[in-house]
C-alpha cells in the first residue's frame, strides 16, 4: 500500500528500492522508498501508514518527499540585515535603523567634561601649528564639490540630511558649522568628512515599514527539469602512463 502510493504521487518518475521504516508512535509507520526522478537526486519518498484504534483495515497518512543526506538544497535563509556588509549601500538605496539600535542615543545624555577641553585644543595649545583661516577654506571647498558634498548622486537621493543623522559627528573649531564626520559603518562615507547638506539611504531616521515577508511564496516547477551530465573522474594513474608512453 506504500509503495502503490508512492508511486501514485510520484508518476510518470519511477520509485525506487524500499530504505526502511521508521516507528512513528502506536500504529504509526513511516516507510521510504528511493527516488529516481533525475531532478530530485538524493531525495526519498516517505508514505505514513495508520491503523485507527480496533480497526482492520490501513489506510495513508501522507505522502511526501523529503531530502536525503546527498539532497541538494537551497542555502539557509539570512535576513538581509544580517546580509548587509558595509559598501552594500548605494544611491537611493534605503537603511532602516532599529529603534533600539545600541550605536545611537538620545543628544542630551551626550554632554560630558570634554568640551572644554575640545575648546582649548582648537586654539593650538599642545601644536606648533594650526591650520590658517586660508587652508581652512580651501579645505572646505574642496571637501564641499566633492562627493562628500550635497551635489553628490548618493546625496541626491538621499531620505535626509546628515546634519539630522545620528551618526553625523561635528568637527571641531570653525568647520563643525558645515562638516562632520560619518560613523555609520554601513554607510559609504564611514569615517568620512561629509557636509551636513550631505546625505545617504543608511540615515539613522530612515524609518522603513518591514514588509510581511521579505519575500513571495516559492514558485516549484515539478512539470519539467533540466539534466546536467556530470563530468566522471579523470584517473591520474592513467594520465601519467599516456604521460610516460
Amino acid at each position: 500500500m506504500a509503495r502503490e502510493a508512492a508511486e501514485e504521487t510520484a508518476r510518470p518518475a519511477p520509485v525506487g528500492e524500499h530504505l526502511g521504516l521508521r516507528a512513528e508512535g502506536d500504529r504509526v509507520v513511516t516507510h521510504y522508498f528511493e527516488c529516481l526522478d533525475p531532478g530530485y537526486r538524493g531525495w526519498r519518498w516517505a508514505v505514513t501508514v495508520a491503523r485507527a484504534a480496533r480497526a482492520k483495515n490501513v489506510t495513508v497518512d501522507e505522502c511526501v518527499l523529503l531530502p536525503g543526506d546527498e539532497a541538494l538544497l537551497a542555502p539557509e535563509w539570512v535576513p538581509w540585515l544580517e546580509r548587509l556588509r558595509p559598501g552594500d549601500l548605494g544611491p537611493g538605496d534605503l537603511l532602516p535603523t532599529p529603534a533600539d539600535d545600541v550605536r545611537l542615543a538620545p543628544g542630551y545624555t551626550q554632554v560630558d567634561d570634554s568640551t572644554d577641553v575640545e575648546a582649548e585644543w582648537e586654539l593650538g595649545l599642545g601644536r606648533p601649528r594650526v591650520l590658517s583661516r586660508e587652508g581652512r577654506d580651501e579645505a572646505a571647498a574642496r571637501w564641499y564639490e566633492g562627493i562628500a558634498g550635497p551635489r553628490a548622486p548618493i546625496a541626491t537621493a538621499a531620505p535626509a540630511q546628515c546634519s539630522t543623522c545620528g551618526f553625523f559627528w561635528l568637527l571641531a573649531g570653525e568647520l563643525r558649522q558645515v562638516f562632520g564626520v560619518c560613523a555609520n559603518e554601513y554607510a559609504p562615507d564611514d569615517g568620512r568628512v561629509v557636509s551636513a547638506d550631505h546625505g545617504c539611504g543608511a540615515h539613522s531616521e530612515a524609518v522603513v515599514i518591514p514588509p510581511a515577508s521579505e519575500h513571495g511564496p516559492p514558485v516549484l516547477d515539478e512539470l519539467d527539469f533540466d539534466i546536467v551530465p556530470l563530468e566522471p573522474a579523470r584517473d591520474t594513474a592513467d594520465e601519467e602512463a599516456l604521460g610516460h608512453s
